[in-house]
């Protein structure tokens, strides 16, 4: 577990010694070996999504030729926000290890808090979201649905 962690705080460091992003990395493990590698590159990319577990999750699926990462283990130097649990849990990843919390997070100014807020039904003026009935978005599933089963 330690050379887990280790790679990803070296993912990290180096990310934030060359600029990439914030000292976020990841890693994602299959058997084993480390099949994925992720540190943050919010700032390089200029890409809101490019979190350490994403990157290293695409890194696993590309190695991997899959989208779906069963079978595999995620390392992360901290605790993984919303958006990343959530494509963690898309991936069908079932095991996640940090090494920070989003309280130590916030602390150097990063606001994960602010979404969990949201998500938990407070702050409900982050954003506006409404559902709108529409029946061409319906028959875009049922096409949808219709082609594939």
């Amino acid at each position: 577990m330690e050379k887990y962690f280790s790679k990803a705080v070296n993912l990290a460091l180096n990310g934030v010694k060359i600029g990439d992003g914030g000292p976020f990395g990841a890693v994602v493990v299959k058997n084993g070996e480390i099949v994925g590698y992720g540190n943050n590159k919010v700032l390089v990319n200029n890409d809101p999504t490019a979190h350490a577990e994403i990157v290293a999750i695409r890194d696993a699926c590309k190695k991997l030729g899959t989208y779906d990462l069963t079978g595999c283990i995620i390392y992360s130097t901290s605790e993984p926000c919303p958006m990343c649990l959530s494509s963690i849990i898309w991936a069908n990843i079932k095991e996640v290890y940090f090494g920070t919390n989003r309280r130590d997070v916030s602390k150097i100014g990063f606001r994960d808090k602010l979404i969990y807020d949201y998500l938990s039904g407070k702050e409900q003026d982050v954003i506006k979201v409404k559902y709108i009935d529409n029946q061409e978005c319906k028959d875009l599933l049922n096409k949808y649905d219709n082609t594939i089963y």
